[in-house]
C-alpha cells in the first residue's frame, strides 16, 4: 500500500480511506470534500468551513497566488494555513485550469511546484495539459506525452513533506486514461486527479464520465487515491464514489449561489422557482425561500452557498455510511432516478461490473433488488461465475417453488441469480429482497445462471420450473433443459 493512504471499506469500486498529509500531520477521511476557496473571493471563509462543516482539506490556486501582487509576499511570509486560518489540509491547484481556459500560463512545472512548497502546501500539483474530451487522438497522444514528461520531472523536484498529484489524462480515449493512468501510478507520485471531466459533467455525459473514470482505474494500483477533478456537485457523488473517487473539490457550492441557484442530490433548483425548501438544514429551517430571495445580494450568496455546503456535506456522509452497510449501489440507484443522464451513468458503470466486483464485499447485510438495473450487479456476475465451477449429477429441479424428492437434486431458482442449492438460502446473497413479480432482466439474468450449471456440468440433465418468465428469458436457456410452467399450482409458492 502506498504509505501516505490506507482503505478501511469498500463496497462495490467504492472505498472508506484514510489519507495522510504529512506536512499538515493531519489524516483525512474520504471519500473526502475539498471545497474551492478563490483567494480573492471567500463566499464562506475556511475557518467556518471547518468548525461548521467539518471539512478536513481545501483547494485553492497556487498560480493565481503566485501572480497576485496583493497576495503572492502575504502568502510567503505566513504561510497558507495562517493566510487561511484552517489546520486541515491544504491542496494547491497549478494554473492548468487557466491553461485549459486561455491556452497558456506563465509559469512551469518546477517554478509552481516550488512556490506551492513555500506558501506551505500540504499537496501540490504540476503543469499537466488538460485535453477536452472527443479532440482527435493525435492531439491527445502528444499532449499527453507532454504531461507525463512533466510528471516525471516533478518526481525530481524538492518538495520536502507536501504530496504531489499527478494528473491521469487521455480526453474521452479510453485506452490512453488507462496508459495514462499505468504511467503517473509508475511515477511513484502520491494523488492521481482525473483531468479534464469537466466539459462532460457540464454536459450530463455522466456515462462518459464513468467510462473515463474506469479506464483511469484499470491503470492504478487499489493503493491509489483518487480525485475526480471539478465533480463537486452532490448528485453524482455516489456514482462516482461507487466507480472508485476518493477525492472531489467543489467551486459549485460558490459559484451557483453566486447565480441564485440551490443544490440538491436530485438536481439544482433556482431561487426564484422554489415556494418551499426541501431539506431541514439550519439554512433552510430558519428561512424559506421568498425570505431568502429578499436578501442583499452578499446576503443571499452567503446564505444560498451555506446550504449548498450543508447538502453537499450530507450526502458525502451518506455516502460513506452506505458503503460502510454495503447498500452503496442502492444508493446510486435511487440516484439514477433524478435525472436521464445519472441512469445512463449508473447503466454505465454496470457495463464494469466485472471490475467493481474485484472490491466488492463477499458477504454483506443484504441486497434489495430495487430496479431492473439490480439485476447486473457485481454480486450476480459472483454468483454466476461460482456456478461454473460447482458439480451436480443425475436428474436436477431448478425451481421458483418447492422442493420435489422426484428429483436427484432440487435446487431454488431466483432470480437474478438463477439456480443455488438450498442449504445455502441463508447466506448472502440468496437472503436478497426480491419483488414479487420479477423484471424481464432479473429473469434473463437468471437463466444466464442456469447456462452457467448446464455447461459446467454436460453429464446432468435439467428442469427449470418458473412462474411465467418471459419468452426472452426462456429463448436465453440452453438446448436439452426440460422447462415447465408453475402456474396453475399455487401450492409451490
Amino acid at each position: 500500500m502506498r504509505d501516505c493512504f490506507e482503505l478501511r471499506a469498500f463496497d462495490a469500486g467504492g472505498r472508506i480511506g484514510e489519507l495522510r498529509v504529512p506536512r499538515a500531520g493531519v489524516t483525512v477521511e474520504t471519500p473526502a470534500l475539498l471545497p474551492v476557496i478563490n483567494p480573492h473571493i471567500r463566499t464562506i471563509e475556511p475557518a467556518e468551513l471547518e468548525a461548521d462543516f467539518g471539512a478536513e482539506i481545501l483547494i485553492t490556486n497556487g498560480y493565481i497566488l503566485a501572480g497576485s501582487d496583493d497576495l503572492r509576499e502575504e502568502a510567503l511570509s505566513r504561510g497558507l494555513h495562517d493566510l487561511y486560518d484552517f489546520s486541515g489540509a491544504i491542496m494547491t491547484d497549478s494554473g492548468s485550469f487557466q491553461l485549459a481556459e486561455y491556452g497558456e500560463i506563465d509559469t512551469t512545472t518546477e517554478e509552481i511546484l516550488r512556490f506551492q512548497r513555500d506558501v506551505g502546501s500540504d499537496v501540490g500539483t504540476p503543469v499537466d495539459i488538460p485535453t477536452p474530451p472527443d479532440v482527435s487522438r493525435e492531439r491527445a497522444e502528444a499532449e499527453l506525452a507532454t504531461t507525463q514528461e512533466r510528471l516525471e520531472l516533478a518526481g525530481t523536484v524538492d518538495v520536502g513533506d507536501m504530496l504531489v498529484t499527478a494528473p491521469v489524462q487521455g480526453s474521452t480515449h479510453l485506452d490512453l486514461r488507462e496508459a495514462a493512468a499505468r504511467d503517473a501510478y509508475g511515477t511513484g507520485l502520491d494523488v492521481f486527479p482525473i483531468g479534464a471531466v469537466v466539459p462532460l459533467l457540464n454536459s450530463y455525459r455522466y456515462d462518459d464520465v464513468v467510462c473515463v473514470v474506469a479506464a483511469a482505474k484499470r491503470g492504478l494500483g487499489l493503493d491509489a487515491p483518487v480525485h475526480l477533478f471539478g465533480a463537486g456537485h452532490p448528485m453524482m457523488f455516489a456514482l462516482a464514489v461507487a466507480m472508485g473517487c476518493d477525492l472531489f473539490d467543489s467551486a459549485a457550492y460558490a459559484l451557483y449561489a453566486r447565480d441564485d441557484r440551490y443544490l440538491t442530490v436530485r438536481g439544482t433548483e433556482h431561487l426564484d422557482d422554489l415556494e418551499y425548501f426541501p431539506c431541514s438544514c439550519p439554512v433552510c429551517v430558519a428561512h424559506d425561500p421568498e425570505e431568502v430571495a429578499s436578501c442583499d445580494d452578499d446576503a443571499r450568496e452567503r446564505l444560498l452557498a451555506r446550504h449548498n455546503l450543508h447538502v453537499t456535506f450530507e450526502e458525502l456522509r451518506r455516502v460513506k455510511e452506505a458503503i460502510r452497510r454495503g447498500n452503496l449501489l442502492e444508493l446510486v440507484d435511487a440516484r439514477a432516478r433524478g435525472h436521464p443522464a445519472m441512469l445512463d451513468g449508473y447503466r454505465a458503470l454496470l457495463d464494469h461490473a466485472e471490475q467493481l466486483e474485484r472490491t466488492d464485499p463477499a458477504v454483506k447485510d443484504a441486497f434489495f433488488h430495487v430496479s431492473a438495473e439490480s439485476a447486473r450487479r457485481p454480486e450476480v456476475l459472483r454468483h454466476h461465475e461460482r456456478l461454473a465451477r460447482l458439480a451436480v449429477e443425475g436428474d436436477v429441479l431448478l425451481t421458483e417453488g418447492g422442493d420435489d424428492d422426484r428429483y436427484d437434486a432440487s435446487w431454488r431458482l431466483v432470480p437474478p441469480f438463477g439456480p443455488f442449492p438450498r442449504h445455502l438460502s441463508d447466506t448472502y446473497p440468496f437472503t436478497a429482497e426480491v419483488p414479487e413479480t420479477p423484471t424481464r432482466e432479473a429473469c434473463e439474468r437468471a437463466a444466464d445462471g442456469v447456462c452457467a450449471l448446464a455447461e459446467s456440468n454436460p453429464g446432468a440433465s435439467f428442469t427449470v420450473a418458473h412462474w411465467e418468465w418471459p419468452e426472452s428469458a426462456l429463448a436465453r436457456l440452453p438446448e436439452g433443459v426440460d422447462v415447465r410452467s408453475l402456474v396453475g399450482r399455487e401450492s409451490e409458492r
